[in-house]
């Protein structure tokens, strides 16, 4: 899990007096962070135990270019993701902390099956957490150039984390984008988010459920989880909707969807005041999904859209959802052919940001506008038919 806390990153490098920059001589960048974190007040004895023997890790660097697997698409994605044994794991976690999760929803009001979800997507259950040095790859991704804002301040917060007892910088491990235990928590949210939910005077994320879980929903709630509402619900569209108002960027009231002749496809949709978008992952003739306003909430946990509504997805499931139905998408574009197409929106004056073959936020919205402009289905699913309009 990579929450892209850019904004504030970006505010507390505006304010720190002296910065090491991003690139350089690594040692050089490590002897300015030190410098920093005693500007911040740290105690000179305790930042020289914490950096001591920090190196940089290659492998990390490697891991951040090879995502490769959030090319896939919707159906692929999630079917790579979602097996029974995970289900039946994930039900049986359930049962087994049930306490647990029954106080989860009296206090934060989020249903057992979010953090069932993202439990099972991060660390399979907590079977595997990551075994790169937390410490050493934090310190590799501020100094590599690509998203410093990003991982700068999560030094500090490990650092602190460190001074409080909570974490070993020779020992302490997990995901290689520096997330540390059950549910993936970067320090600055275990600082802010830690709770000790089992008693034991200790906040566990590594070896206690009920703190790892307990800490990612408190997490959850800041973010603004609505207590008690839904997030994700599959539904049927008609042949003819406009389709341009699908998408997250836009919502109508479940009663105006409701008119346009949506409906659920099993069981009943929430109040018609509720706000909702309507999610076509691989266009009108793919699953189709109502994403209510906590629906948003998981890109606070993920920017990666595929992997947030496979997580929002496989939680429903949990919880008894049936298997979508997959339609009869369009056949979707290779990784090439999206790069392709990246660099002709880019040069019709469109934002989708890095030319990677990955059907983000940024491509969807250029994609639509597009189909909008040629007359074609404005699902905002990419096909060679657009590519060779194009």
């Amino acid at each position: 899990m990579i929450r892209l806390a850019c904004q504030i990153a970006a505010s507390l490098l505006i304010a720190s007096p002296a910065l090491a920059e991003c690139g350089g001589g690594f040692q050089s960048f490590v002897k300015g962070l030190k410098a920093e974190a005693v500007a911040k007040g740290h105690d000179t004895a305790a930042v020289n135990t914490f950096f001591k023997g920090v190196s940089q890790d290659a492998k990390v660097l490697r891991a951040d270019r090879a995502q490769g697997v959030f090319q896939k698409p919707f159906i692929d994605f999630s079917r790579h993701l979602i097996s029974q044994n995970r289900i039946d794991r994930g039900r049986a976690m359930a049962q087994k902390y049930d306490a647990v999760f029954d106080r989860i929803e009296a206090e934060y009001g989020i249903s057992r099956g979010v953090l069932l979800a993202f439990w099972a997507f991060e660390t399979d259950y907590g079977a595997f957490q990551g075994d790169f040095n937390t410490r050493n790859a934090l310190v590799t991704l501020a100094h590599d150039c690509r998203r410093p804002e990003l991982f700068r301040p999560q030094i500090f917060a490990a650092l602190e984390l460190y001074e409080q007892g909570g974490f070993d910088p020779a020992r302490t491990t997990g995901a290689w984008a520096g997330e540390i235990g059950m549910v993936q928590m970067l320090p600055r949210d275990i600082l802010e988010n830690g709770v000790d939910a089992d008693g034991d005077g200790k906040v566990s994320l590594k070896s206690s459920a009920p703190d790892a879980l307990m800490s990612g929903a408190k997490m959850l709630s800041g973010l603004g989880w609505q207590a008690g509402q839904p997030w994700l619900q599959e539904v049927v569209v008609p042949d003819a909707l406009d389709w341009s108002l699908s998408g997250p960027a836009r919502s109508l009231t479940v009663s105006e969807w409701q008119g346009m002749g949506v409906r659920p496809r099993a069981g009943d949709l929430p109040s018609g005041e509720m706000q909702a978008s309507l999610i076509l992952p691989q266009g009108h003739t793919g699953p189709a999904f109502l994403a209510y306003p906590n629906f948003n909430v998981y890109f606070e946990w993920n920017q990666s859209f595929v992997y947030v509504l496979t997580a929002a997805y496989f939680a429903t499931r949990l919880e008894g959802a049936q298997v979508y139905d997959a339609g009869r998408p369009a056949q979707g574009l290779s990784g090439q052919q999206m790069k392709q197409l990246q660099s002709k929106l880019q040069a019709r004056g469109h934002d989708v940001g890095k030319i990677d073959g990955i059907l983000g936020a940024g491509t969807r919205a250029a994609v639509q506008a597009e189909q909008v402009r040629l007359g074609l289905p404005a699902d905002a699913w990419p096909t060679a038919e657009l590519l060779n309009r194009l």
